[in-house]
């Protein structure tokens, strides 16, 4: 029997490249509709959006979720996560999943994943997925986020860099993937306990993190491990431009 847990969406209203992403309309719903409705297909004990914004508030209501309007100055998504724990009263031993609210595609199954591999795993204090990489040009990718885990799935870093450095493949070709490396993409999905979450705020930023801008660098830098496992099922690509945003619309108006 898997641990009880909560889902966290954040969903915040302006971005860079996208502004007003969580209402953008696909298939006649907003986007944080779509994501909030795979998230309610999991175990979870219950599914809170967190915003920052009052439309986004308002169209959550309109659909029935339960939302919260948290601060606007959140440096990130956890922060933002500390601050709902606090709001609902979660106990430090509760266990929190962050589903980002722009992955309207994201399958159930890794939800309940992550959470159940956390409440397994009681010397992590987080836990994530990944999945294998099979092209060279997602290895170079700096938008695409690599791990390496040790022998008992828990990481060792995080990196846009390519990791690890197959030095004597690399100096002869950069084209192809090396023989014999389990390459592997970071996965942006999390479970947490509400207790860690506090530590993390209370630590603020590292030099680490701000340099990769990648905040689970901030959990490594101050000790805490991080479980990784290979999703049960690879998540579709979440939405962070236009592109990306009419991509999902045909997806899900089919």
């Amino acid at each position: 029997m898997s641990a009880a847990f909560t889902v966290v969406i954040p969903a915040r209203y302006a971005s860079t490249r996208l502004p007003g992403k969580p209402l953008q309309d696909i298939a006649g719903k907003p986007m944080v509709q779509h994501v909030w409705e795979q998230a309610q297909k999991s175990s979870a004990s219950r599914v809170v959006v967190a915003t920052d914004d009052a439309r986004i508030v308002e169209a959550c209501q309109a659909f029935g979720a339960e939302v919260l309007l948290t601060r606007e100055d959140h440096n990130s998504g956890t922060d933002r996560l500390a601050e709902v724990a606090t709001q609902l009263g979660l106990p430090a031993d509760a266990i929190v999943v962050n589903v980002q609210g722009d992955e309207p595609l994201i399958p159930p199954s890794i939800i309940d994943q992550v959470a159940a591999n956390l409440a397994a795993n009681p010397q992590a204090g987080i836990a994530t997925l990944a999945e294998p990489i099979e092209d060279v040009t997602a290895l170079f990718n700096p938008n695409v986020v690599k791990v390496i885990a040790d022998k008992d799935g828990l990481a060792l870093t995080f990196s846009r860099a390519p990791l690890a450095w197959a030095r004597d493949a690399f100096a002869k070709s950069r084209d192809v993937l090396p023989q014999g490396v389990p390459y592997r993409r970071h996965i942006g999905i999390y479970a947490y306990r509400a207790g860690f979450l506090h530590d993390f705020v209370a630590w603020g930023p590292c030099w680490l993190e701000d340099t990769e801008c990648l905040e689970q660098l901030r959990a490594l830098y101050n000790g805490v491990r991080i479980h990784v496992a290979d999703a049960l099922e690879a998540p579709a690509a979440g939405v962070d431009t236009a592109e990306d945003l009419e991509r999902v619309r045909h997806l899900l108006g089919a």
